[in-house]
C-alpha cells in the first residue's frame, strides 16, 4: 500500500507541480533577479529581509529558494535554521506565510528532506501560520518515503532532535492528518502510536483526525475502539463533534445497538453527553424498529434532565405499546409526568 501510495504521490507531484506555477507575466528575468535578491541576503545574513521579498513575488514558488541546495547539506541545515529563528520576533506573523511556506515545500522535495523539514512545520504551525494544502501531499511523499527505508515512526521523530529541536503533538497532529488526507489511515494510526515512543503525548487532535478518518471509511468497530483507548487508556474527553461522529456513523451503517452500547460507556464514564446525542440515537432506534432500545435510551436522557421532541415522545410510547411493553410505557409516561412534559 504504502509503494501504490508513492507513486501516486510521485505523479501527482511532477504532473502539476503542486500548483507552484508562477504567472506567464513574470518574466524569467524578474525570477532570477528575485532569487540573486534572496541569494545575497542569505549571504549576508539578513534573514528578515526574506519575507518581505518573497511577499513582493506574488507567486509562491519554492524554486525561488532552489540556490540553498548550493550549500553542503549541514551548512544548508544551519541557516535555515537561523532564517527560522530570525522569524520568531517578526510581526504580524501573518507576513511570514509565504515564506514558511516556500521553505517547507523546497525541502520537503530535496533529496534528504527529513528531519529539517520537521522543523520548519513546527514553526510554521508555532507562528500561527497554515502551511499551503500542496504541502499535505508532499509531507505525506516524504513520510512514506522514509517508511519505505524501513524506519520507525520514532526514529523520524527524534531526528529533530540531531537539529536542535523536539517533537510535539502539533507536527505529529498534522503528519497524521496529511497520511488521513490520502487514505494513509494505516500509516496515520502508526504515527500516533509512536508520538509516545518520541516523547510527545497524542492529544484530542491526534484521535480526532483518526477516529474521524475511520467513521469516513465506515471502520466503525476500530472508531468505537479508539474512543474506548482514548477514555480508558489516555484518559481523555473526546470533543462534543468526535463523539457525534462516531454516534452518526453507526447510525448510518444501521449499527444501533454498538451506538447504544457507546452511550452506555460513555456515561460509565461520566461523560457529558448532550441532548443531540441523545435525541439522534432514538430517532435512529426508531428508524431500527428498536423500539425497546429507544424507550431505554428515552429513560437514560431523562435521568440527565432531557426531554424528547413530542414527536420522539408520541413515537416512542406507540411502538412500545405494540410490542407489548406496557411496563415500559408506564415508566416513560411516569418519568415525562416528573419532568412535566
Amino acid at each position: 500500500m504504502i509503494v501504490g501510495a508513492k507513486k501516486l504521490c510521485r505523479s501527482s507531484l511532477h504532473l502539476s507541480s503542486l500548483g507552484f506555477n508562477f504567472s506567464p507575466v513574470r518574466s524569467v528575468s524578474s525570477l532570477q533577479s528575485l532569487e540573486e535578491t534572496l541569494k545575497a541576503a542569505v549571504q549576508a545574513k539578513n534573514y528578515q529581509h526574506i519575507p518581505d521579498l518573497l511577499n513582493s513575488f506574488q507567486d509562491q514558488n519554492p524554486k525561488l529558494l532552489s540556490f540553498l541546495s548550493d550549500f553542503p547539506r549541514n551548512d544548508r541545515t544551519q541557516i535555515i535554521d537561523e532564517i527560522l529563528q530570525s522569524f520568531v520576533p517578526l510581526r504580524p506573523r501573518s507576513r511570514l506565510r509565504t515564506a514558511y511556506s516556500c521553505l517547507l515545500c523546497y525541502t520537503l522535495q530535496s533529496p534528504d528532506p527529513f528531519p529539517l523539514a520537521l522543523s520548519i512545520l513546527q514553526r510554521t504551525l508555532r507562528s500561527g501560520c497554515i502551511p499551503v494544502p500542496q504541502a499535505r501531499l508532499l509531507l505525506s511523499s516524504a513520510w512514506l518515503e522514509q517508511l519505505s527505508q524501513s524506519r520507525s515512526v520514532a526514529d523520524i521523530l527524534l531526528d529533530l532532535r540531531l537539529i536542535g529541536y523536539s517533537p510535539d503533538s502539533g507536527t505529529c497532529n498534522y503528519v497524521i492528518s496529511s497520511l488521513c488526507a490520502i487514505d494513509q489511515l494505516g500509516e496515520a494510526i502508526k504515527v500516533l502510536r509512536g508520538m509516545t515512543r518520541a516523547g510527545c503525548v497524542p492529544d484530542l487532535d491526534s484521535y480526532g483526525a483518526v477516529i474521524g478518518a475511520m467513521c469516513s471509511t465506515r471502520r466503525t468497530s476500530d472508531a468505537v475502539e479508539m474512543l474506548k483507548q482514548m477514555v480508558v487508556k489516555v484518559g481523555l474527553t473526546p470533543r462534543q463533534d468526535t463523539v457525534a461522529k462516531v454516534l452518526a456513523t453507526l447510525r448510518a451503517t444501521k449499527e444501533i445497538r454498538k451506538a447504544v452500547e457507546t452511550i452506555e460507556f460513555l456515561e460509565r464514564e461520566n461523560y457529558p453527553l448532550r441532548f443531540e446525542s441523545y435525541e439522534r440515537l432514538v430517532e435512529g432506534c426508531l428508524q431500527c424498529h428498536e423500539h425497546v432500545l429507544a424507550g431505554k435510551m428515552v429513560m437514560a436522557m431523562t435521568a440527565r434532565g432531557f426531554i424528547p421532541y413530542i414527536g420522539i415522545r408520541q413515537k416512542v410510547v406507540e411502538g412500545l405499546a405494540a410490542c407489548g411493553e406496557m411496563d415500559l410505557v408506564c415508566a416513560v409516561r411516569q418519568r415525562f409526568v416528573e419532568l412535566r412534559s
